[in-house]
This record gives C-alpha cells, structure tokens and sequence, in this order.
C-alpha cells in the first residue's frame, strides 16, 4: 500500500512538472513566435526601405541618364546646326564670288569690244572720235598695256589736231580774221600739252588777244612764255609783247621793269632797239 502511494506521488510530481514544461514550453513557443512576428516585422520594414531606397537610386540614375543623354544630344544638333551654318555661309560665299566672277568676265568683255572699236578709230585716223571716246573708254576694265597703247594714240591725235589749229590759227591771222585766229589757237594750246610749236601757239595767241583788246588775257600768257618757254626763239618776243600789253593798260611800272629786263636779258635780240625806244617813251611820259 505505502509502495502504491509512493507510486502515485511520483506520478502526480511527473505530472505537475510535465505541466510545468508544457506552460514553459508553451510561454517559451510564444515567445518565439513574437520575436519570429518581430523579427518579420523588421524584415519586412527592411525590405521597403531597400525598395525604396533602390528605386529611388534607380530613379536617379536614370536621371542622370536622360540628362546626359540630352545634354549630348543638345550638343550634337548645336554642332550640326554650326556646321550647316558654315555650309550655308561657304555657298553663299561661293555664289557670290560666282556673281563676281561672272560680273567681271562680263565687263571684261564688254571691255574687249570697247577696245577692238576703239582701235578700229585709231587705225581709221579719226582724231576727233578718238579724243572724244577716250573718256568713255577709260571707264572700261582695261589692261596696262592697253590703256598705255591707247593713251599713245590719245596723245598723238591731240598733237595732231593741236598742229591743225595752230596752222589754221596762223592762217586766219593772215587773214585778218581775229576772233577765229584766236579760237583756233586756243583750241591748238588745249589739246595739247607739250609739243614743239606750243610755245608759239601761245605766243600768236596772245598777239591775237592784243590784237583783239584783250590784253588782260594774253598779259598771263606772256608772262610764263617770258619765264619758263622750252624754246628760246619766242622769249624776246614774249617779253617785248608783255611790255607792250602792259603799256596798253597803263601798267607802265611793270611795263618799264619789262623792258629793263628785256634789254638786260636779250642785248643781242633784233628787237633790243625796239624795246629801249620803248623804254625812253615811257620814261619821256613818266
């Protein structure tokens, strides 16, 4: 009997402490299972904020990707667009040296026909259209040489026609016909500008003059002949008419400053005696 009581404690100890292991097991399961839910929890709040942390730097990238994307491709239109600027302006250039180019060749043409008429007159002997399409001529793209050649022939016919009018000067003075002496003669000093009969050109011219009342004018014609003539013949002669002029406008200072320079400069001229009879009337007068 005591043997079975025994038994039974034990029984009853082995189940008390089978209750105790079971509530420890139990608190112990649940205890696992909140730090299991704990732990879950974290993981899951984790795993959001990698997520969003990853499509945030995903996002960035590609932002980062576009932007660079655009500012290359920005890059590459502003580059074609300066180059076909550069194209655009390199025709544009071109077309206009074309223009040019066609321009010139045009006025060089244009320039030859002027110059074959041109030497067609030259050749024909026709002085006066010479002289006259001269002018027009020059304003033609000529080459050097033919604007040398051309200005030649220019010059020629001046002397030329210049020779004409002072023989056809000559001729009316001869003539008595005064006003178309002079006329010829100043057209012989103006068509030329040097030649060997020029200085007697000038010098019957301003016998016209006097001839004519004009003496104020032939007085500045005189005094350069009297001066600088290139030909020696006709100073003696200018100088006597200067002082004659002179005498005729009642200028009888310069008129006796004249003659004195006159018999001074030209004692052996066949006019000297001229000249100081001259000078004793104006002293005589004065």
């Amino acid at each position: 009997m005591d043997e079975f009581d025994e038994e039974l404690r034990e029984i009853k100890r082995e189940i008390v402490e089978s209750r105790g292991l079971v509530i420890k097991t139990n608190n112990l399961t649940s205890g696992l299972a909140a730090d299991l839910k704990t732990i879950t929890k974290r993981q899951q709040s984790f795993e959001r904020v990698a997520f969003f942390n990853s499509a945030f730097a995903f996002l960035i990238f590609v932002g980062v990707v576009i932007g660079a994307v655009y500012v290359a491709w920005n890059a590459r239109i502003e580059s074609a667009t300066r180059e076909t600027k550069r194209s655009e302006d390199k025709a544009v250039k071109a077309e206009k040296e074309l223009e040019t180019l066609k321009d010139q060749l045009r006025e060089r043409a244009n320039a030859e026909l002027a110059a074959a008429a041109f030497y067609e007159l030259v050749r024909s002997g026709r002085r006066k259209e010479i002289i006259e399409g001269f002018a027009k001529l020059r304003e033609q793209p000529l080459s050097r040489a033919e604007l040398a050649v051309f200005t030649d022939a220019v010059e020629r016919a001046k002397a030329e026609l210049s020779v004409e009018a002072y023989q056809a000067g000559l001729d009316h003075a001869r003539a008595g016909r005064l006003s178309e002496a002079a006329q010829q003669l100043e057209q012989s000093t103006k068509l030329a500008s040097e030649g060997a009969h020029l200085p007697s050109a000038k010098l019957e011219l301003a016998r016209a003059y006097r001839r004519l009342n004009r003496q104020r004018e032939a007085i500045p014609i005189l005094s350069q002949l009297s001066e600088t003539s290139p030909n020696p013949d006709v100073l003696d002669d200018a100088t006597l008419l200067l002082a004659e002029c002179l005498i005729d406008i009642q200028a009888y200072n310069d008129a006796k400053a004249t003659l004195r320079s006159f018999v001074r400069r030209f004692p052996d001229s066949p006019l000297v005696n001229d000249a100081k009879m001259a000078l004793a009337n104006l002293n005589l007068k004065r």
